[in-house]
């Protein structure tokens, strides 16, 4: 019995409400006009002339009872995810090598995971509609399971035979064969109309455009509200809106450093990856087993976002002091360099590089033991001489270490809605109250930066959000309350390391976005430490 596959490889990621069909015509049909009629219980009636409906031709007894092992795989990451709180990009590279998934099923289960989970939203809108109770009363494990189904259904090319038959022999492993007749019933009324079409009856029924972009582009109402002022505040169009909540949706690219002077793009170029557009030494790979090529074992060839290489260079080239403070002819000694939130340690281990390279030290901070032990391990390439790695809170660096540092970098703690399409999961976690549990922590570790930085030294503020309450009144926060800081241009910093002009700049800050700059939606204000003898701003 088929699975859905094919020869071809794995299905590709659709978007909300745009279902793909399997090559050879062989997938739902496109349009085909209003779904069945049902009665009061949800079965189908009145078919008419429309001929028997197509799903498998097999009885009960022949159908698959063994779970696929992609499809359990995908069940083991949203099991992990609903169920523990686990991240979904830790959990399936362990789920596959267990299962000992090839380079095929591999990419079937990735995108199957990542792919419910992104459209969860959405699919439970579509669920409640087929389901005859709230989804809440539902086992978890079933509904994780209809949210695989249904997205193989409406987002994938899977033939819908394929995807009920197989959805429903991994009902009866992982869950029992009693709930397997549930799946089966509510995933055929799911069949019964295309993505387009359940979308259209789900937003018909909503007057608030806010909230039809929620259902059709699978986000938490208040994420696009908040993405949606995010624009404004860094001076794009609103109405770009809805590219920004399908980038989201896309499956991102995986993106890879060599460390500066350590690591060689060659391996990963000949395994068919690409070389990158935004930032030396960075490559595009579509994917795959990176983890074989000897320099990513080895921590020369590390995946990073673009976005993230391009902010910690901006702060490793950003000029120290302002030019009347410099002496003719003045030399410094060997610059020292602090980054605060290291964890868990793809920055550190950029900057690490970037230090060797420039003859400076480089003092790694991480709050979390095992995530500094996380530090060490990614600093490891770099010559032990030039890092070091303290375990501790970051907001006590500015009084054990006032004024030492030349360059200090903050990658704050965030809502992290700039790597929504990386971290899948996260959309669903988060919740408006953790931008205010955030905001004191954000500031303070910001002040215990410049406190710690020297007198010309530099500051960069990094988070993986663009929203305004974490990025740009951070900013204005911190320059309202200190009179030892002025604000460097981090548009043009960025544009500087980069391999062609981002125009990320706005008001002094600089916004990468995944709909213009194919990058995590990025954030970074650069500060420079003022001399003590800067005449003090008036309050």
């Amino acid at each position: 019995m088929s699975d859905g596959r094919g020869p071809g490889g794995s299905g590709r990621r659709g978007e909300p409400g745009r279902p793909e069909r399997e090559p050879g015509g062989r997938g739902r049909p496109e349009g085909g006009g209003p779904g069945p009629r049902r009665d009061t219980h949800g079965r189908e009636r009145n078919r008419g002339g429309r001929g028997p409906r197509q799903f498998s031709g097999q009885a009960p007894s022949q159908r698959s009872r063994a779970a696929d092992p992609a499809r359990l795989v995908a069940f083991e990451v949203l099991r992990a995810v609903s169920r523990d709180d686990a991240y979904a990009n830790l959990v399936m590279p362990q789920s596959i090598r267990r299962h000992r998934l090839d380079r095929r099923d591999a990419a079937f289960a990735t995108e199957l995971a990542y792919g419910a989970l992104r459209g969860q939203g959405t699919y439970d809108a579509i669920l409640a509609l087929n389901v005859d109770r709230p989804l809440s009363q539902l086992d978890p494990a079933v509904l994780d399971v209809l949210r695989l189904g249904a997205h193989q259904l409406l987002a994938m090319r899977v033939p819908p035979h394929a995807a009920l038959n197989q959805t429903v022999a991994l009902t009866r492993a992982v869950v029992g064969a009693g709930p397997s007749s549930l799946v089966n019933a509510v995933l055929r009324r799911v069949s019964a109309r295309t993505a387009d079409e359940w979308l259209a009856e789900l937003t018909a029924a909503q007057p608030d455009a806010t909230e039809r972009d929620a259902l059709a582009y699978a986000h938490p109402a208040w994420i696009v509200r908040a993405l949606r002022q995010s624009l404004a505040a860094h001076g794009r169009p609103v109405e770009e809106i809805t590219e920004l909540l399908d980038a989201d949706n896309a499956a991102p690219v995986v993106n890879l450093v060599a460390l500066p002077g350590l690591g060689r793009l060659e391996e990963a170029l000949d395994a068919g990856a690409q070389p990158g557009d935004l930032v030396e030494d960075s490559a595009l790979s579509g994917g795959g087993d990176l983890g074989r090529l000897p320099a990513v074992r080895e921590g020369t060839l590390r995946v990073q976002d673009v976005g993230s290489q391009l902010v910690a260079r901006a702060v490793a080239a950003a000029p120290l002091h302002r030019a009347e403070d410099v002496p003719a002819g003045a030399s410094r000694p060997a610059e020292r360099w602090l980054d605060v939130c290291a964890g868990p340690g793809g920055k550190a281990a950029l900057l690490g590089a970037l230090a060797a390279e420039q003859g400076a030290t480089l003092l790694a901070n991480e709050v979390a033991p095992h995530r500094a032990e996380l530090v060490r391990k990614a600093l490891a390439p770099v010559p032990d001489s030039v890092w070091e790695v303290r375990t501790g809170d970051g907001r006590d660096l500015g009084r054990e270490y006032p004024g030492r540092f030349d360059r200090v970098v903050v990658d704050a703690p965030c809502t992290g809605l700039g790597a929504l399409r990386r971290r899948p999961e996260s959309r669903w976690r988060r919740s408006p109250s953790d931008l205010a549990e955030l905001g004191p922590l954000q500031r303070a570790l910001l002040d215990a930066a410049i406190d710690a930085a020297v007198p010309g030294g530099v500051v960069g503020y990094i988070t993986c959000s663009p929203h305004p309450a974490e990025t740009t009144v951070v900013v204005a926060d911190a320059l309202k309350r200190r009179h030892d800081i002025e604000l460097l241009d981090a548009g043009a910093a960025l544009d500087a390391v980069a391999l062609r002009p981002l125009g990320a700049g706005h008001d002094g800050t600089a916004q990468l976005w995944p709909h213009v700059h194919s990058t995590d939606a990025m954030f970074l204000a650069l500060f420079r430490k003022l001399p003590a003898a800067t005449p003090s701003k008036e309050t």
